[in-house]
């Protein structure tokens, strides 16, 4: 019955606690974003269209009986591809301390919404004591003006890794400025992997957004609670 503001709020009292006790949370971010099986069977682009029309209707918040939907099947997720692979469901993205690996920041989004553009979110939500960010590590699927801007403008250091644009390859710099960036994002894919094994998180729970949200911050929580004791 919590809302998500309190849940953001109970996890960032957390995180003070920990920061309190020593444990430096602001060293470095990683952020990243997974895809997460819809709770629904898959549909086709056109019925999920029909669908999402029909829940706008009177009669489509209703059932068979006439009383209000309490069950519903999922129609805020949307088709992607994942090397070449079809994909119906959501995308987690996550915030990672890069020091004690605690998770600082979690979002839901359709699965069709690109990586990029939700790193400064990920970021703001990682802010939870008085200390600032001071650097962000992310993969090439973040490189570009918009974050490398963000970064400037917040005074955070940039540990985006670079990725060859048309006429301009890597230099020899570059490419070693990968690898090392690689060897320090990885807790945020070992975050991932940790959920996808201990909680199965690799599907979602609930076929609306907000309740996967709600059950992504408890499991924040959970996985802080863990990572901290």
């Amino acid at each position: 019955r919590l809302s998500k503001d309190t849940l953001r709020r109970v996890n960032s009292e957390l995180l003070n606690q920990f920061a309190a006790r020593g444990c430096a949370i602001t060293e470095g971010v990683a952020v990243d974003a997974r895809l997460v099986q819809s709770a629904s069977r898959p549909i086709s682009t056109g019925k999920l269209t029909e669908e999402r029309d029909k829940r706008k209707t009177r009669k489509g918040q209703l059932d068979r009986k006439g009383n209000t939907l309490t069950f519903s099947r999922d129609i805020e997720s949307d088709w992607t591809a994942e090397k070449g692979k079809p994909h119906f469901g959501l995308k987690g993205h996550a915030a990672v301390d890069t020091r004690y690996g605690f998770l600082l920041a979690t979002e839901i989004t359709p699965a069709s919404h690109h990586d990029s553009p939700h790193l400064p979110l990920c970021i703001a939500g990682s802010c939870h004591t008085r200390e600032p960010i001071q650097k962000v590590y992310a993969d090439k699927g973040y490189f570009g003006e918009p974050n490398q801007a963000f970064c400037a403008i917040n005074g955070i250091a940039d540990g985006i890794m670079r990725k060859a644009t048309k006429g301009a390859d890597l230099t020899a710099f570059e490419v070693a400025r990968n690898k090392a960036i690689a060897k320090i994002r990885y807790v945020v894919e070992q975050y991932f992997g940790l959920i996808h094994l201990c909680n199965n998180a690799s599907g979602a729970r609930f076929t609306t957004i907000v309740k996967n949200a709600t059950d992504a911050l408890f499991r924040q929580f959970a996985f802080n609670l863990r990572r901290g004791t």
